[in-house]
């Protein structure tokens, strides 16, 4: 694995939330050209050791955020993105095997992989919207 491999699977990894390509290209540790960058994610998503997903924000607008994939054991989470504050909120590991091995019952199909994320507004964003009304 070359050193910007590893530096980037490490902000991944001890990362909270999903970040995108240019909050990576700002962080400290990566001192690499934006091609890099983007080329390495791809092959971390690739190996199975980052996962991704295009959100599409009205005030960041479209981007692509990666996470941090276990490759012990294949975890990858899901999230939920709040509108107004912009935060991502850690949703847990994969709760839908069942419903997933129903789907490919009833259509006949295989799931090989699938993301899922959440928009909305958080609590914090809702009481704070209630109490100014």
């Amino acid at each position: 694995m070359t050193k910007s491999r590893k530096a980037l699977l490490e902000v991944l990894r001890m990362s909270n939330e999903p970040v995108s390509a240019s909050h990576l290209l700002q962080h400290p540790s990566i001192r690499f050209d934006q091609a890099t960058v983007y080329r390495n994610l791809h092959y971390l998503e690739e190996k199975g050791m980052a996962d991704s997903f295009i959100l599409h924000c009205t005030e960041h607008g479209t981007e692509r955020y990666y996470s941090y994939r276990s490759c012990e054991d294949g975890v990858h989470h899901h999230w939920f993105h709040c509108r107004t504050c912009h935060r991502f909120i850690d949703l847990g590991d994969c709760q839908y095997d069942e419903q997933l091995a129903r789907w490919e019952q009833a259509y006949g199909f295989t799931v090989s992989d699938h993301t899922f994320f959440l928009t909305g507004q958080c609590k914090n964003c809702k009481d704070a919207t209630a109490s100014t009304n």
